[in-house]
């Protein structure tokens, strides 16, 4: 039988006042006449923000929640090119020991999907460094809580720029240049709008990276496509990895804005994918995208709860029958 366990992205619509991305902007910042002052500031912030990620995170111990999105704004204005003089990381290096103490302590899978700007494939070769600054930033937040970094990063393949193959290609040429930590680091997921399942698959396989699947993605991309004749293939490109296999869970708001996240997740939709990829793996591990978080997962659970198909485990996970 095959394991399922849910997780969720970065907020907890349960608990008040525990947002782990509470940030800054620059203008804010030069607003501030010390400029040694607004710094403090920035770590005082980037602190709270991870203390409530603690609180988060004992919650979800609390409710057995074991799979868990990082939020990947952490540390406010951490890369900014105006502070670059700025050593983010050393004011927050204890705190983050803690969090990955409570993560190994409680067995936790914890992961990042940094933000769209994150372009590998990019033809400009300061978004390339940019992008690059951003996914070190998230490396040495992982190294600082003893987590193994490997496939911790989800990102999307790119922009298109009008030119599919010339873009894959493009990732793949750039990909050359990265260092190998960051390779290391690194899973793509199919998107809604620029590559499919098959281009991102593509990319997998070439490079030897794993695919994370986002069945809503692939759905709002290609509504009749069939996904069974690539799963196979998405589950082997797993094969050499340290992690079950991961996915992407989330249902359309309506068929009008249908790419557009709904605030929970439609059990039978999600059912007749889980049914498709039974036994196929031994467990799965689905990330929620709905916009109620965690609240979306504890209501999934209940719906699941009065299904023959399925047999609970604890509060997020169960056996697919």
């Amino acid at each position: 039988m095959t394991i399922v366990r849910l997780g969720y992205v970065a907020m907890s619509t349960e608990l008040k006042n525990a947002s782990p991305s509470q940030t800054m902007t620059f203008a804010r910042f030069e607003n501030i006449a010390n400029r040694e002052a607004a710094i403090r500031k920035l770590e005082q912030i980037a602190l709270s923000n991870i203390e409530n990620t603690f609180r988060i995170l004992k919650h979800n111990a609390a409710s057995d929640i074991y799979f868990y999105r990082l939020t990947s704004r952490l540390i406010p204005l951490a890369n900014h090119e105006e502070l670059s003089d700025w050593d983010y990381m050393k004011p927050v290096k204890g705190a983050l020991r803690e969090l990955g103490n409570f993560v190994k302590k409680h067995h936790m899978r914890v992961d990042f999907h940094p933000d769209h700007f994150v372009l590998l494939n990019s033809p400009k070769k300061q978004i390339l460094k940019k992008s690059l600054q951003t996914l070190k930033m998230h490396y040495q937040i992982l190294k600082e809580m003893r987590i193994n970094t490997v496939h911790r990063c989800v990102l999307h393949v790119g922009g298109n720029y009008k030119e599919t193959d010339k873009s894959l290609e493009r990732f793949v040429e750039n990909w050359m240049t990265i260092p190998g930590a960051i390779q290391n680091m690194i899973m793509l997921e199919n998107d809604d709008t620029s590559f499919t399942l098959e281009d991102t698959l593509y990319l997998c396989e070439k490079i030897g990276i794993p695919l994370v699947f986002d069945y809503h993605h692939h759905l709002a991309h290609h509504r009749e496509a069939n996904w069974q004749m690539y799963w196979e293939r998405v589950v082997r490109t797993w094969d050499h990895s340290p992690l079950p296999v991961k996915m992407h869970i989330s249902s359309p708001k309506n068929n009008q804005v249908f790419r557009h996240h709904s605030d929970y997740v439609d059990v039978e939709m999600f059912f007749s994918f889980l049914k498709e990829i039974r036994d196929s793996v031994p467990q799965i591990d689905c990330m929620i995208e709905a916009k109620r978080k965690d609240g979306a997962l504890f209501r999934l659970m209940k719906e699941i709860e009065t299904r023959s198909d399925a047999e609970i485990i604890d509060g997020a996970s169960f056996h697919l029958k």
